[in-house]
Formats: C-alpha cells, structure tokens, sequence
C-alpha cells in the first residue's frame, strides 16, 4: 500500500478546526495558489462555440492546432524552436508529475529522486509511488532560495525535479545557473525536469527557461532535459486543465505510448480553448499588471521585497504555526505554514520553518484588506 503524507491543505484544517474565527471579519482565504479572477471571455467563447466537439474521442497526443499554439508560445517567449516530436501537450501539469517519475524509474532497481525543498507536494507523492528514495536541495535565504550543488549527491540521482520561477519562495535562477545544471545532467546522465508554472508571473524580467538553457550550453538535442508548463496560472484558467511537457524527444517518444495507457488526454473542446489562450500574450500581461499592484501593496503595507516572480509573498514570521493561529482566530483570515510546503534534512532542518506563504490571487480591495489584517497582526 502507498502510503502519502497529508495535504498542506488537510494540516491547515488540522491545525485550525478548534479555533473560532473572529466573525466581526469577512472570512478571506489565501492559501491556495488558484487565482481568483474570471477566465478571460475569449477563451471562454472558445470553449463554448466547440461545446459540440464532446461526442468525438480526443486523441492522448494533442490535436495539431493545440501543439502548435503552444509551440508558437515557447519561441514567443523563450525564441525556443521545438519540433512535434519534443512536445506534448498533457491535462494540465500535476498528472504529469506524479507519472512521469513512475514511468521514468520503473525499471531502475533502487532509484534516487531530488527536489527542492519546500516544494510542490505532488513531487513527493510522485517519489513515493516510485519507491524512490529523495534527496532534498533545500532553498534557504542565505543562499538566495538556490539550490546548492553538491555533486556527489547529483551523481547518484537518477530524476531531478527544479521549479523556478520558485513556489513559494518567488526565487529565479539566472540562464548560466540554470546551464550549470543542464552540464550537470549531462556529466551525471540523470534526467533533469523543471517545473515552470509560473514562468509569466514575473514582476520586471520575463525568467528563462530550461529550454533556453539547455541551448545555451550547446545541449541542442535537449538530452535530459524536460520542462512542463501551465496555462492555470498565466490565464487565469485552471480548470481548463491545460499543459505541456518538452524537452528530450526520445524520453517523449516513449512517454507518449504510456500516456496512451494512462488514459488522461483532454477533451476537444478544452483542447480548442487552451489553443486559443496559449496563443494570446496580451490577457496575461494584464494579469501580470494586476499581481504587480498586489505586490505593491504587500511592499507598502509589510516594507517586503518584491519577489522576482509568482503571485506568492515568502514572509518571515518568529513562529508560522502560532501566527497562523492568531491571523484566523483574531482576524478570519488563512495563510499557509511554510513548514508544511517543506521536510526536515537528514539534519532535521526544515527550511519552511519560520515562513508562513500567502498568496495575492485577490482583488485590489481584497488584498489590500488582507494585507491590512496580516500588518496589524504582525504589529
């Protein structure tokens, strides 16, 4: 039997059910990375106008008209150039990387997994379904929220999960540091994904990506080398369930024929409206303008730093546990402890500790509210 830690989500509930909320606040919640405006009406119109479509069988590897808007999307954005044979389109992205790792270790006897810490918790799931034992690059404020290498510990690693632009920390990883690890994949022949989600919440510079990356250090061919991306989050979409995963063309070639068994392929319909909001750039920088003002917000209320990316604030509090506490009883209002994003090392440090992670999918008017409350809060 595979047995899974708790949700952070399932903690939280833990953690407050005994707690009475002060009801003389309106209840906000800011502990889901889900933003929280309308999916724009293009997209939409789409999806309606194609409603019909529902009586055909979608195909697992992507109709040509949803592969090629997202290939125009990734040289769009990252002047990346990729072939039909190095991207497939997927439903959405956390499907993928909960089976991917399976597929990619089944047959390695006693496969090692690494991955940032705090982390997207679907990557342990992901490790525990493939009997992997992990290793955990921690991300602390001393080293910027990067990975520190240590090779010794890479050449044992058969997958290698990064996710930068980083949840929940904000971090970015410069195009040489991310070609560091590319070489790394290489010398060390393990299989490098990263998770780039939020890759178009940015606050000034656009991040690279692996893709680009792996091109800058002369890796044409994308060897080991896989990234996935999302449209959840640049469009305001997550219930359109829409991904991709590029990158190597030989593990993609195989990857595809298991996908065919999984069964996970994306009704034609949705495959119509995803076409339509990868290949517009304009509703995201309008989104990318609203997380700007919320961030602003954050700076003024909280004297933070702008985060180079995500729609996250990564706030230091004394103790994240009692502070999300106090915010629900005395103000109504829910953060995320950082510890349940992250895992004690082998030497019992948990770099989540002493974070609480807040998420500004609101309004203007709504987080300036709830930035209101976590200031006064903290005074």
């Amino acid at each position: 039997m595979m047995i899974f830690e708790p949700y952070p989500f399932e903690k939280l509930t833990d953690l407050l059910c005994d707690i009475t909320p002060n009801r003389s606040y309106e209840p906000l919640t800011l502990t889901i990375g889900e933003p929280q405006f309308e999916t724009p009406d293009f997209i939409l119109k789409r999806l309606r106008t194609h409603a019909d479509l529902l009586k055909k069988y979608p195909k697992t590897s992507g109709e040509s008209f949803l592969k090629e808007s997202m290939q125009s999307f990734v040289k769009r954005r990252f002047g990346v150039t990729l072939q039909d044979e190095e991207l497939l389109p997927t439903f959405g992205t956390r499907e993928v990387l909960f089976n991917l790792p399976q597929f990619l270790l089944f047959d390695i006897p006693n496969p090692v997994m690494a991955f940032t810490n705090p982390f997207y918790q679907i990557y342990e799931g992901a490790a525990v379904a493939s009997r992997a034992s992990v290793h955990l690059l921690n991300l602390d404020a001393a080293d910027g929220f990067e990975p520190q290498i240590d090779e010794a510990v890479l050449a044992t690693c058969h997958l290698v999960i990064l996710n930068f632009p980083n949840n929940p920390t904000g971090a970015t990883l410069t195009l040489d540091t991310l070609g560091e690890w590319v070489r790394l994949a290489l010398k060390h022949d393990f299989i490098l994904l990263n998770d780039e989600c939020y890759s178009e919440i940015y606050t000034q510079t656009p991040p690279p990506s692996l893709l680009e990356a792996s091109l800058h250090v002369g890796n044409d061919s994308f060897k080991n080398i896989l990234v996935i991306n999302s449209a959840s989050k640049r469009s305001s979409a997550p219930g359109l369930r829409s991904g991709f995963i590029a990158g190597d063309a030989t593990i993609l070639q195989s990857y595809l024929k298991y996908r065919t068994y999984v069964g996970c392929a994306s009704p034609l319909p949705l495959q119509e409206a995803a076409a339509a909001a990868w290949s517009d750039a304009a509703h995201v920088t309008a989104f990318r303008e609203i997380y700007a003002k919320n961030f602003q917000t954050a700076k003024e209320l909280l004297g933070i730093d702008v985060p180079e990316a995500t729609f996250y604030i990564w706030l230091q509090v004394d103790d994240a546990i009692a502070f999300t506490c106090k915010l629900y009883k005395e103000y109504n209002l829910k953060v995320l402890p950082g510890e349940f994003l992250a895992r004690c090392d082998a030497r019992g440090h948990n770099p989540g500790q002493g974070y609480v992670r807040i998420a500004l999918v609101e309004n203007a008017a709504r987080t300036y509210n709830a930035l209101s409350r976590i200031k006064d809060a903290l005074a």
